[in-house]
C-alpha cells in the first residue's frame, strides 16, 4: 500500500482508481462495508483501490479545544486499511482552504484533476465541501457531468440496532462497554504505544506494569480491565493475557492519565516496545485505595477476575477483521 499526501503529479499507477472517501477513524464495520463495495468495484473495473481521507481529522481542526477523540490515530488506521487490501491511501491535510472549498470545487479540482478518479463510493451519510453542503446525491450529480461513478452504500448495523458509527463505538467505550465496542469494530478496540519507564512501584508490589501514555487517544471509562497485548514490533510471539489499570492512579498520587498493563506469566523486558493492548472487558472502575498493601490484594483479586474473564472469552479477536482480513 502507497500513501499520497499530495495532488500534483499523482502517480499514473493511481490514477483512475475507485475511492472510498471518508475519515474511516476506527475503520469500523460500517466502514469495512463501504471498503468492501469499493473492492467490488475495483476488481470488476480492474482498477486500483483507493481510500481519501483527510489529516487532521476535520474535528481536530475546527474544535482544537475538544479533548483527544480518535480511536484510531493515523498510522493505526493506515495499518487497518492495508489488512483490507487498500492499495493507496490518499491523505490530504485538512485545514482552512480546505474547509472553504465548495463542493463543487472539491469535486472539479481535488476529485476530478487532481486524482483522475474513475469511481467514488461513500457511506450513506457522507457530507463534503463549505458548509458540509455535498451528500452522495449532490455528487452522483457532479459524476454525470464529470465522468465517474458514484455508489452510496446504506447503513450497516447489526438487526435492529443502531448503524455502526465512530460516534457509537466512543459512546460505548466511555460507558465502559469494551465488548460492544468490539462487536461494532469487528476486532478489540486498542491502545497502543512505546512503553515508558515508570516509578516501578508495580514490580515492587510483585505485578510489574508496562506504562504507555494514551497519547491522541480518546479516553474511555476509566479503570480496571481485562487485556490482551502484543509487540507491535515484533508479533511473532502472539498475544499475551493480562489485566490493566486505565487510570490517574489515585493511590499513588498520580494525575496524568496512562495504561498500566500486567501480562500474566510473562518475565521478557517491554521497555522501549510498541506495544498494542487489546480491551477485552471491564473490571471495576478506578478507585483510591488506603494504602499499598490494600492496592496489591486489590491487583491480586483483579488479576483472577481477568484470567477467567479471557479463559471465558470468544467474542471478536484482536488484531484483525471478520474474515480472511482481505475483502476476496
Amino acid at each position: 500500500m502507497r500513501l499520497i499526501r499530495h495532488l500534483e503529479d499523482v502517480p499514473f499507477e493511481a490514477r483512475g482508481a475507485v475511492v472510498a472517501l471518508g475519515n474511516f477513524d476506527g475503520v469500523h464495520l460500517g466502514h469495512q462495508a463501504v471498503i468492501r463495495q469499493a473492492a467490488e468495484i475495483a476488481r470488476s473495473k480492474k482498477a486500483p483501490l483507493a481510500i481519501l481521507t483527510f489529516e487532521p481529522h476535520p474535528r481536530s481542526f475546527i474544535r482544537p479545544q475538544d479533548p483527544p477523540f480518535r480511536l484510531t490515530p493515523f498510522r493505526i488506521k493506515t495499518r487497518h486499511l492495508q489488512a483490507l487490501g487498500v492499495d493507496f491511501v490518499f491523505e490530504l491535510a485538512f485545514d482552512g482552504a480546505m474547509m472553504a472549498r465548495s463542493a463543487e470545487n472539491f469535486v472539479s479540482e481535488i476529485l476530478v484533476a487532481g486524482l483522475h478518479i474513475a469511481h467514488v463510493v461513500v457511506g450513506y451519510d457522507f457530507c463534503f465541501g463549505k458548509g458540509r453542503a455535498g451528500n452522495a446525491a449532490l455528487l452522483t450529480e457532479f459524476g454525470g457531468r464529470h465522468g465517474f461513478g458514484v455508489t452510496s452504500v446504506a447503513a450497516a448495523k447489526r438487526g435492529d440496532g443502531p448503524a455502526y458509527s465512530s460516534t457509537l463505538i466512543r459512546e460505548q467505550l466511555q460507558a465502559g462497554d469494551p465488548k460492544s465496542a468490539a462487536a461494532t469494530l469487528g476486532r478489540p478496540w486498542e491502545i497502543e504505544g512505546r512503553v515508558e519507564h515508570g516509578d516501578a512501584r508495580g514490580r515492587q508490589l510483585g505485578f510489574p506494569t508496562a506504562n504507555i501514555a494514551i497519547g491522541e487517544y480518546m479516553e474511555p471509562k476509566l479503570g480496571v480491565y481485562a487485556v490482551m497485548a502484543i509487540d507491535g514490533d515484533d508479533e511473532r510471539g502472539g498475544w499475551i493475557k493480562g489485566v490493566a489499570n486505565l487510570g490517574r492512579r489515585p493511590t499513588v498520587g498520580g494525575t496524568r492519565v496512562q495504561l498500566e498493563a500486567h501480562l500474566f506469566d510473562f518475565s521478557g523486558d517491554l521497555y522501549g516496545k510498541h506495544l498494542r493492548v487489546a480491551l477485552i472487558d471491564f473490571i471495576r472502575p478506578e478507585m483510591k485505595f488506603n494504602g499499598l498493601d490494600a492496592l496489591k490484594a486489590q491487583i491480586a483479586a483483579d488479576s483472577d477476575s481477568a484470567r477467567k474473564i479471557l479463559a471465558d472469552y470468544h467474542g471478536p479477536q484482536p488484531g484483525g477483521h471478520p474474515g480472511s482480513g482481505k475483502l476476496d
